[in-house]
């Protein structure tokens, strides 16, 4: 096994438990207790969990964020199954916005080679994707803006000057990535800056296309970026339950299931 697989059965576990001990890991991971204490140190580097003695705790704190490094290695068959029902609704030609995110990272992969495309976006690693200067060869590839302003652990760029850069574009669909989705409390993050700048490319758009994989639902972060009504189009993935899925269907007119491969 992978370590990138180890690590997102660990969080799996982390997510299910809420606490881990390193014995019981290396018994389900059938690998040594010094691989599951490396694993737990890698981790923690990326702001996954808590270690203690022992083990590992999960971290839900509303107002932590975890880093782009520990997000990239989990769920991440939903996320493209996701990604592809997403770049379904990007016609070529159109403008379009999108955050910054792991799921939507995956998003602007599929768009590389999309004819006529303008993306505005506010994370770095989107930004580099779309600008390979390896692909510019190649005729379609879109172009692309990346906004300024202060980094975060998310790899977003967020504050006053990534608001007005934002400001000045007017785009025909935001794709957004979120930390949560929750019926009462709506779409949240961690962060602060982050969510007013994801209002600005809410803002902009003309259509909110919503992407998130099931373990968001009931997530809340510490800081609202928007009604859960204000979505146009929410993409997950099939490990939704069903009550959620009727749940959801209640507040957002089009919820479209990507189906993972299995």
């Amino acid at each position: 096994m992978l370590p990138a697989e180890r690590r997102r059965r660990i969080l799996d576990v982390l997510d299910r438990e809420g606490t881990a001990r390193v014995t019981d890991l290396a018994d389900e991971l059938n690998v040594s207790e010094m691989t599951v204490r490396r694993d737990l140190d890698a981790l923690q580097d990326d702001e996954a969990l808590h270690k203690v003695h022992g083990g590992a705790v999960a971290r839900h704190n509303r107002g932590e964020e975890p880093r782009s490094a520990a997000k990239a290695v989990r769920e991440t068959a939903e996320k493209r199954a996701i990604a592809a029902c997403a770049a379904d609704l990007v016609e070529d030609g159109m403008t379009v916005a999108v955050s910054a995110g792991t799921t939507t990272l995956e998003v602007a992969r599929l768009l590389r080679d999309r004819a006529g495309l303008t993306v505005v976006t506010n994370s770095i690693p989107i930004f580099a994707e779309l600008s390979d200067p390896d692909a510019a060869h190649r005729r379609d590839r879109p172009q692309v803006v990346l906004t300024g302003g202060t980094r975060t652990p998310s790899d977003a760029l967020v504050g006053p000057v990534a608001d007005a850069s934002l400001a000045s574009f007017r785009v025909d669909v935001t794709l957004l990535g979120v930390h949560g989705l929750d019926v009462d409390a709506g779409l949240t993050t961690p962060n602060m800056a982050e969510a007013a700048t994801n209002r600005r490319l809410i803002d902009i758009g003309r259509t909110l296309v919503v992407v998130a994989d099931h373990t968001k639902f009931s997530e809340v972060g510490a800081n609202v970026i928007a009604p859960l009504d204000r979505t146009d189009t929410l993409v997950v993935d099939d490990g939704l339950s069903e009550p959620a899925r009727i749940v959801l269907g209640r507040r957002i007119r089009d919820v479209r299931i990507a189906a993972v491969p299995r």
